[in-house]
């Protein structure tokens, strides 16, 4: 994928897709930063596995019913709340950032799960930008 931001370190990219879907887009898709290992993680919203975190499903969702699970999650856990810049909720603490891509005239969540780590502050500071055009 080439060098990540101007550190310039190595970053790659592996893709999982399903087995019968090889020419589709890919299920999961993991991003490795030199020196700092897996830094995220985007499950696709249309083709990934469900995956599940504090009993709120993350994946295919409409968003906003997920955007009102976590913050029904958020009020009873005493959690605080973010807003992405596309609008979606998430429980501050989560380290996952969401989004929405089309599924022919609807919109399904996705998930993006991330470690900063020691070398960026933010998902955005740490994940590749194709990650934000994901849909």
């Amino acid at each position: 994928m080439g060098t990540w931001h101007m550190t310039g370190r190595t970053q790659w990219r592996v893709e999982f897709r399903k087995p019968s879907q090889w020419r589709s887009r890919p299920a999961v898709k993991c991003y490795f930063v030199e020196g700092a290992g897996l830094t995220c993680v985007l499950v696709d919203g249309l083709t990934g596995p469900q995956v599940t975190h504090e009993g709120i499903r993350l994946i295919g969702r409409v968003p906003s019913e997920l955007s009102r699970e976590m913050e029904v999650y958020a009020i009873e856990h005493d959690e605080g709340l973010r807003c992405s810049p596309e609008g979606d909720l998430s429980v501050y603490d989560f380290e996952i950032e969401r989004g929405a891509q089309r599924a022919g005239d609807a919109v399904v969540s996705w998930a993006l799960f991330f470690d900063t780590g020691e070398i960026a502050g933010t998902s955005w500071d740490i994940a590749p930008a194709e990650v934000w055009y994901h849909g």
